[in-house]
């Protein structure tokens, strides 16, 4: 199975849409959400939408939560809580609810975990800044490959010591980068594709309008600051 895996949309409908028409264009079996399908960005609605049509499985990020479940939003930064207060008022009902049945784990197969910030206490949001801890998500699933999101920056890291490429025969920890706000000083889409039989992964970078959402952050009203770190790619 070729598998699309992407994450951290962030409400950025052209990051999104580029996003699957390259997709679209590589073909592939399946498309999974790791998500914050909202948080930031100036297009909730309908990103909410296009996920909820064109992918098979989705978890809830922490943006997701916050927007949700209006949960812990004093938690994010500043600018991601005044885009999360904004979000609740352009979702509808339906969009809401559904957000709110998205699991934080997600098993696919034999093969694939899914989780927004990591496997191991998934509701917590960790930062996978440190080697113990990421050593300690191994424990955290028992397939192949956890992908995950969360830092908006793509990274392969193996529980093998010396491993450096994604290879049959041992397991990894894949983070797929963002789609709608990389942070890698890379302003292009990131997103992963993952061929289960033939054990071959490759991150995607790809061009997007990002003017067009530059200037529909400003027409919603949000942060400039959101604007600027989309076109520095941080």
């Amino acid at each position: 199975m070729r598998l699309a895996i992407l994450s951290d949309i962030h409400a950025n409908l052209e990051a999104l849409k580029a996003a699957l028409a390259e997709v679209d264009r590589r073909g592939v079996d399946a498309i999974v959400c790791l998500g914050d399908i909202v948080g930031y960005g100036p297009d909730p609605a309908p990103c909410v939408d296009l996920v909820r049509q064109r992918c098979a499985a989705v978890v809830l990020g922490n943006h997701d939560e916050a927007v949700a479940f209006d949960r812990n939003l004093r938690y994010l930064p500043k600018d991601g809580e005044t885009a999360a207060r904004l979000h609740q008022t352009l979702l509808s009902e339906d969009q809401l609810a559904w957000l709110r049945t998205l699991p934080l784990r997600v098993r696919s197969g034999s093969t694939v975990t899914l989780a927004h910030a990591a496997p191991l206490n998934p509701s917590e949001w960790p930062r996978l800044d440190n080697y113990g801890l990421l050593k300690a998500q191994f424990e955290a699933f028992d397939t192949d490959v956890c992908f995950v999101g969360h830092s908006h920056r793509p990274a392969v890291v193996a529980e093998s010591v010396g491993v450096h490429r994604v290879r049959k025969g041992h397991r990894y920890l894949i983070d797929v980068g963002s789609v709608g706000q990389p942070r890698d000083n890379d302003p292009r889409l990131s997103f992963g594709l993952f061929d289960t039989e033939a054990f071959e992964f490759e991150h995607v970078r790809a061009h997007y309008d990002l003017a067009k959402t530059s200037a529909r952050i400003r027409e919603v009203g949000l942060p400039a600051e959101i604007a600027s770190r989309l076109q520095r790619g941080i």
